[in-house]
């Protein structure tokens, strides 16, 4: 009987337990909502805001994308606290919390810390900025992006390729709009029994007819090798980073167009085969 009794009054006293530590529970529970909800709309319109501001500013691009990164990720770490505290997390246990978490984390994410250091020296270097054209870890294309760890390329194919930071700051990067002009070099080969002065001129001619073709620095062209069954030439002409293509692929099809007729011979492997006599 006495056991009974007990059993009534630990059920009792755990039922004016839960009666009087739900309310409270329940309340802290829809605050941290209440407190996450509005945490994520103030930190999108703080976004929206940080975002008009840099336009306005006319900042450089790639330190608008770092800092929208950098801001937003801080604002919910700080949103995070909030939330833990308000359930009853004291705020000593949740540095400590944080202090062991970090240094482990830390470690286990070293790849990730050298990546954020990297995005921090590309800005404060700028090796390069958003819309140059690079050559970087064997990917070419338009920088689009520089992001808190990662830098976002776009390809020739218009695909896009997604390079770590820490990778990007420490290796050899190929800027190619670093400068405005761009020089480019052509090699063509012409048969031994071809004329090379005539060559050399159908080949300045066609520099001297394309607008896209600077004319200072003049446009060269070398006899660079004899070649085993060819006579090697170089053309060597500047132009501009924004129709250098253009420039490039014009005369590449007007030196094969006009070599063919001119009579100059452009000599390819060829194999001959001998029928064997009866």
């Amino acid at each position: 009987m006495n056991i009974l009794n007990d059993y009534e009054d630990n059920i009792t006293k755990a039922q004016e337990w839960a009666w009087e530590i739900l309310p409270g529970l329940v309340t802290s529970l829809v605050t941290a909502a209440l407190i996450f909800v509005v945490g994520l709309w103030i930190i999108r319109l703080i976004n929206r805001m940080v975002k008009k501001f840099f336009r306005k500013a006319e900042y450089d691009p790639s330190l608008e994308s770092f800092m929208m990164s950098f801001i937003s990720i801080g604002l919910k770490i700080m949103l995070f606290v909030l939330v833990i505290t308000q359930l009853g997390v004291q705020s000593s246990s949740l540095v400590a919390i944080i202090g062991a978490a970090g240094l482990a984390i830390g470690l286990a994410l070293q790849g990730s810390l050298a990546n954020f250091a990297g995005g921090v020296l590309i800005l404060v270097f700028k090796p390069f900025k958003v819309g140059d054209f690079i050559s970087a870890q064997g990917v070419d294309g338009t920088v689009k992006e520089i992001t808190i760890f990662t830098t976002k390329i776009s390809t020739f194919g218009n695909q896009i390729a997604i390079v770590p930071n820490g990778q990007l700051s420490n290796n050899n990067i190929i800027n190619y709009n670093a400068q405005n002009t761009r020089r480019d070099k052509i090699a063509v080969g012409i048969g031994y029994n071809s004329n090379i002065k005539q060559a050399k001129d159908i080949l300045l001619q066609i520099c001297a007819e394309n607008e896209n073709i600077l004319k200072d620095p003049a446009p060269e062209v070398y006899v660079a090798e004899l070649g085993d069954s060819s006579v090697n030439l170089s053309l060597r002409f500047w132009a501009k980073n924004e129709v250098f293509w253009a420039a490039h692929f014009h005369v590449m099809e007007e030196l094969k167009n006009r070599f063919d007729a001119a009579g100059i011979e452009i000599p390819f492997p060829q194999r001959v085969i001998h029928q064997p006599q009866a």
